[in-house]
This record gives structure tokens, sequence and C-alpha cells, in this order.
């Protein structure tokens, strides 16, 4: 199996296409959420990288770009947007907003909702296979 480095070209399209397989069969986010993301220090990428999280019509959406209407911009590190996206390692988000290295403006009560919620069998199965393709 191909694998990429996490926000690279090859890894975006490949996530999607994993994502495309779920879509409408995963239990959508109690609370809806529309983040902007900044994902500062990529080792291929000179410049930070804009992304979004979007769930306002019922499935979690993690695209390239920026929202213009969002509920909260968040601003993180490279290897910290890794581990918790990829590694689902949300100890590792915590101590990095905790410590300084996570910026939010916004409605911080939406990304603490999206945090707490049970995990969907279908979502554990989404992020296992977009960690398979993962560089290490």
């Amino acid at each position: 199996m191909a694998t990429y480095e996490f926000l690279s070209p090859g890894w975006v399209e490949a996530a999607t296409q994993i994502r495309d397989e779920y879509t409408g069969r995963v239990t959508p986010p109690a609370v809806p959420i529309r983040a902007n993301l900044t994902i500062t220090g990529a080792p291929f990428s000179g410049q930070p990288i804009q992304a979004f999280i979007d769930s306002s019509d019922g499935e979690l959406i993690i695209e390239m770009g920026q929202l213009d209407a969002a509920d909260l911009s968040v601003a993180v590190e490279y290897e910290t947007a890794r581990k918790v996206f990829v590694e689902q390692d949300q100890a590792a988000g915590l101590e990095a907003y905790m410590g300084g290295r996570i910026q939010v403006d916004g409605d911080l009560s939406k990304l603490f909702a999206l945090q707490a919620q049970t995990v969907d069998p279908l979502a554990a199965e989404i992020a296992e296979r977009i960690n398979a393709i993962t560089a290490r």
C-alpha cells in the first residue's frame, strides 16, 4: 500500500477517496462545527497549509481551503496536527493547547464538543485506514 506524507497532495487525494467510500454511513457529529485550520511547519511546504472542518450538513468533511463563515479558527503546528488527526491522540492536542502551541479564535465550546463525542465504529475504521496511508 502506498503511503504519503500527512497533508501532502497525494495524502489529501487518498484520504478523500477513503472518506468518500463512507459518505452517508457514518453517524453525524452531535454538534455541527465549521472550523478553519492553519497548519504550520509542514516539511514539504514553505507556506502554512489552509484546511477546514465542516459538519454543518451532517457529514464530517475535512477539505483544503478556508470557510467564509467559520465558528472558529485553529492554528496548530504540523506534528501536533498529525498526532490529533491521524493518530487520534487527543491527549497530545490538549497538551499542546494547554502549552500554547494551539491557538484558537472563536467558539471553543464547539471544538470541545466535537472532541468529547463518542466515536462511531465506522469513523474509527476510517481513521485506521487513513493512518495506514500516512508515512511515518
